[in-house]
């Protein structure tokens, strides 16, 4: 019996040290990013008896089964997924307010409205040199703000093309990343503290994967992962040890588009998909405002090819360009307006052709077209705005979920010290006693 008691309490000696390892780790590791929680899989050991009573069943202690990690993968799986959506609507709310900025900060609209308010009081006074003169300011200062909107469109454009191939090549490096941790998944131990570890890894590597491009997972028995693009039936991103390079594709527009392994694939999700959904709204914006300033271009030049200037001679185009990006002030001298009609001798007070490039530009409406633009990308902003922080509180709530799972809590760690602790000591007092009554045993005359 003294033989028995000793396996029995050295097994339970073994657990609780092993426990007690196990909530060590836990507590230094509350604050690690990615850590999930660890607790040790116990189950009795039992025994046949001896000869004649082998129908009989003895407990005869403890063993550890392993390391068990706390993780729901469903839950995981609605992180990576809630996260993506959330990444995508932050770097599509993020674009768009640095194309609203583009256009708004530029201060075209105001530069148009000053340049039709300038040509209604140069038909004041048609010979005015200082109304003339004003005319030619709020023409380069138009044209001027034209090409600063031109110029911030491009660097927003720039600058999520940037973002975006950032967002690939991490993508490929986690990729990488997760071919290794699948190399060395198929080699661990089951239950073991090295596979529980690199599970934490493999489930990392994927987290970050989902918040730049929408992927589905697929676990297979020795816990290694096969990674696709989209849903279940999309392109493979990892396989085994086995990656497909993920690139971007840049349109003469500006817009981008996403191959794996040279075939196209599309971003539904994920940082990558925002930043495409506000390149694809940033190249309409640009559109729109080139489009104004052709028409200005043209009603402009237009009626200067239809008038006579201060001198009588026929009047010469006032702005160059053919959009936003080029448009440039043709004319510095205020006498080359053309605002009499043709055949009007000079210093004419005939203010017929002024009048009609008045008439040009309200017909062309650029103020209002602009005004537009700008209410289309505020209003973009603010609903996706709302829908990002609606999608954020999703996204929370399913980390919030996953961590009252998987997550330390450090006051129930610190019963799990006592608790294991008092086990261990329990089973050493086991140990004393049998060997008491061994000792008493053999003393027996």
């Amino acid at each position: 019996m003294a033989s028995d008691l000793l396996a029995i309490a050295r097994s339970g000696t073994k657990a609780a040290r092993a426990a007690l390892d196990v909530t060590a780790q836990n507590i230094a590791n509350a604050s690690s990013d990615g850590f999930v929680r660890r607790s040790v899989s116990l189950s009795e050991v039992s025994a046949a008896g001896g000869v004649g009573r082998t129908g009989d069943i003895s407990l005869s202690g403890v063993r550890i089964d392993g390391v068990t990690r706390n993780a729901d993968l469903f839950r995981q799986a609605e992180v990576r997924r809630t996260g993506a959506d959330a990444a995508r609507a932050d770097a599509e709310v993020n674009g768009l307010e640095n194309v609203e900025a583009a256009v708004e900060q530029a201060g075209v609209y105001d530069a148009t409205v000053d340049f039709e308010g300038s040509l209604k009081q140069l038909v004041s006074d048609p010979t005015d040199g200082s109304l003339r003169a004003a005319v030619i300011e709020s023409s380069r200062a138009l044209a001027s703000s034209f090409k600063v909107a031109s110029t911030s469109l491009d660097a927003a454009g720039k600058g999520l093309r940037f973002q975006a191939q950032d967002d690939v090549d991490q993508v490929n490096l986690l990729a990488g990343e997760l071919a290794r941790v699948n190399s060395r998944l198929s080699r661990a131990t089951e239950a073991s503290s090295d596979q529980s570890t690199l599970l934490d890894q493999r489930d990392n590597l994927l987290q970050q994967l989902g918040t730049r491009i929408d992927t589905t997972a697929t676990f297979a028995p020795d816990k290694t992962v096969e990674v696709r693009i989209g849903g279940s039936g999309g392109p493979v991103l990892l396989s085994g040890q086995a990656t497909s390079p993920l690139a971007m594709t840049m349109a003469s527009d500006g817009t981008i588009g996403f191959t794996l392994g040279g075939g196209a694939v599309t971003a539904s999700s994920g940082a990558l998909a925002g930043r495409g959904q506000a390149l694809t709204q940033l190249a309409a914006t640009r559109g729109k405002v080139d489009a104004v300033a052709a028409s200005v271009i043209a009603a402009v030049n237009t009626a200067q090819a239809n008038g006579v200037d201060l001198n009588g001679t026929a009047g010469q185009p006032l702005l160059s360009g053919t959009g936003a990006g080029d448009i440039a002030l043709a004319q510095t001298d205020g006498a080359r307006i053309a605002t009499a009609p043709a055949g009007s001798s000079a210093n004419s007070r005939d203010t017929g052709n002024i009048a009609a490039l008045r008439t040009a530009i309200d017909t062309a409406d650029p103020a209002g077209k602009l005004d537009a633009v700008l209410f289309d990308i505020s209003s973009a902003v603010a609903g996706r705005t709302v829908t990002r922080d609606a999608l954020d509180g999703i996204a929370s709530n399913a980390k919030v979920a996953l961590q009252a799972q998987a997550g330390v809590d450090l006051d129930q760690e610190a019963v799990n010290l006592v608790r294991y602790q008092q086990a261990f000591q329990a089973s050493g007092r086991v140990m004393q006693v049998a060997s008491s009554l061994f000792d008493t045993l053999l003393n027996i005359r």
